[in-house]
């Protein structure tokens, strides 16, 4: 599922310009047993079935063995409808403070609760449930890779656009060629070349 994701636009331009790399590790590689089992039924009964913790924890103590004898700054994220809602303050953060990040993937009904001890943070990108933990990791890996200095490109492209002051604000509205679409305008403030006129419109906006 990541391939095409992190194979593509500015993930894959941070890969080419040596800022940042990935690795995926399959849970099966560390199963259990002869089928390389990973999950099982939950205690006390109910429906689908569970990420076991044995599986779970092999795999990120491995992950932290490939990283920590760079004595990286690691961090643990599990995405989780329990985690807190995931906002730009976050991506911001684990940009700026994360030199290594693993994502934990959960799937099926979830995972053995004990597993969150060997959690440092959790994640909730949206009061939605979807099928694994797959599409919010590459959620948080996208909004944190753009954030390193060197992959978007230009100087103020991370700073200037939405959310980027207090998880709330709205980047104003913007606007290309033609100046008349159908009877649509480019507002007349932005094209008079006024700049001052113009970051009091934006600011406004």
């Amino acid at each position: 599922m990541f391939t095409g994701v992190l194979g593509n636009s500015m993930l894959w331009k941070a890969v080419d310009r040596g800022i940042a790399t990935y690795e995926c590790i399959n849970l099966r590689e560390f199963g259990l047993g002869p089928r390389q089992q990973v999950d099982d039924t939950p205690y006390g009964g109910g429906d689908g079935m569970l990420l076991m913790v044995e599986p779970l924890v092999a795999a990120i103590e491995h992950a932290k063995s490939r990283v920590m004898s760079h004595e990286s700054r690691v961090k643990i994220v599990l995405p989780t409808p329990r985690g807190k809602i995931y906002k730009q303050s976050d991506a911001k953060r684990l940009a700026a403070e994360v030199d290594e990040l693993i994502i934990v993937c959960p799937r099926y009904e979830g995972y053995d609760e004990r597993i969150t001890q060997w959690i440092d943070e959790q994640f909730c990108i949206g009061q939605y449930v979807l099928t694994g933990g797959e599409l919010p990791a590459m959620i948080v890996i996208d909004s944190v890779v753009r954030l390193l200095p060197g992959v978007l490109g230009g100087e103020t492209s991370a700073e200037i656009e939405s959310f980027q002051d207090d998880d709330e604000t709205i980047e104003y509205p913007q606007y290309t060629r033609p100046a008349d679409f159908r009877g649509l305008q480019v507002p007349e403030v932005l094209q008079n070349g006024n700049h001052a006129a113009i970051a009091h419109w934006r600011r406004s906006s």
